[in-house]
C-alpha cells in the first residue's frame, strides 16, 4: 500500500506519513507531523506543530489541526497535539497544541464525532466516542469524558470538565463541571435529569440507570450540599451493588478538583 498525495499538495520532507495515508490538493503537512496508516487529510488543509495522528481518521476539507495556542503566555515552546484514531473532523475544525502552563499536550482520544467550525483550544483532553456538534467552541484546560455529547454553538469556559456520557443542549453557556451521566441545557447550564436514554443504548442495565437517577436526586433534589449528597450517593452504591462501577465514576468526578458542579 502506498500514499495519495495530491501534486499540489506540500508535506515537508520530515514529516512521517504510513501506508495508505492520503493528502488532497493545496494541503500542507508541516516537518514534525506524524500520521498513521489509513487516514485522510482532505483538501485546503494545515496539518503542523509537533502533532502526532493515529489510524483511519478523516479531515474534512479547511481543518487547521496542530496551530500554536492562542495564549498570549506561548513564547514558542515545543508543546503537542495528539490526535487517537477513527475520527471524523468536519470542515474548518481548528485544535490547537499544549502549553507548559498544563501538561504541554492537547489529545483527542479515538472515534469522536467533530461537526463543523469546532474549536479545541489549548491543553483540553478529550476522551473517547464524543460528538461535539457545529460550531462548539473549548476554550483552554477543558476534559471531556467518553461518550459525552455537546449540542451546537455551544460555548465552555476554561478548566471546565464535562463528565462522561453526559449530554449538553445546543447554545448552551457551560462556566462549571458538568458530572458524568447528567443532561441539561440553558445559558447557564443547567441540569435537568440523567442521560438515560444513551445509557440504555449503550448497554446499562435498567438496574444501573435507576441507581444513577437516584444518585442525581441526591446531588440536585434533595437540597444536599456536594458532601451531604457524596455520602449518600456512597451509602447507594453499598445498597446497589450491580452499579457500583457506574456510581464510582459518578463519586471519582465529584472528589477531584474542579471549577464546582453545575447547579439547578
Amino acid at each position: 500500500m502506498t500514499n495519495s498525495i495530491h501534486p499540489t499538495a506540500l508535506v515537508a520532507p520530515e514529516a512521517q506519513l504510513a501506508d495508505g495515508v492520503s493528502v488532497g490538493p493545496y494541503s500542507i503537512i508541516g516537518p514534525n507531523v506524524s500520521i498513521d496508516e489509513g487516514t485522510q487529510v482532505g483538501p485546503h488543509c494545515i496539518i503542523d506543530g509537533h502533532t502526532t495522528i493515529g489510524r483511519n481518521n478523516t479531515f474534512y476539507r479547511f481543518c487547521s489541526i496542530g496551530g500554536m495556542p492562542q495564549d498570549k503566555k506561548y513564547q514558542g515552546e515545543p508543546t503537542r497535539l495528539e490526535i487517537g484514531d477513527g475520527n471524523m473532523v468536519r470542515e474548518y475544525v481548528t485544535i490547537n497544541t499544549g502549553t507548559v502552563q498544563d501538561v504541554g499536550v492537547t489529545r483527542v482520544g479515538h472515534d469522536n464525532w467533530i461537526m463543523a467550525y469546532v474549536h479545541i483550544a489549548h491543553d483540553c483532553q478529550v476522551a473517547n466516542q464524543t460528538i461535539l456538534a457545529n460550531n462548539v467552541q473549548l476554550a483552554g484546560h477543558i476534559h471531556i469524558g467518553d461518550w459525552a455529547i455537546i449540542g451546537g454553538s455551544s460555548a465552555v469556559h476554561q478548566f471546565v470538565r464535562i463528565g462522561a456520557h453526559s449530554m449538553v443542549g445546543g447554545t448552551s453557556s457551560i462556566r462549571q463541571d458538568i458530572p458524568p451521566y447528567v443532561m441539561g441545557a440553558g445559558d447557564p447550564f443547567r441540569p435537568v435529569g440523567i442521560n438515560s436514554e444513551g445509557l440504555k443504548r449503550r448497554g446499562y442495565e435498567s438496574d444501573t440507570v435507576s441507581a444513577l437517577k437516584e444518585a442525581y436526586k441526591c446531588l440536585y433534589r434533595r437540597q444536599l450540599n456536594v458532601e451531604q449528597a457524596l455520602d449518600a450517593i456512597r451509602n447507594l452504591q453499598a445498597e446497589r451493588s450491580g452499579a457500583h462501577d457506574a456510581l464510582q465514576v459518578l463519586i471519582d468526578f465529584l472528589t477531584a478538583d474542579g471549577r464546582g458542579i453545575a447547579r439547578l
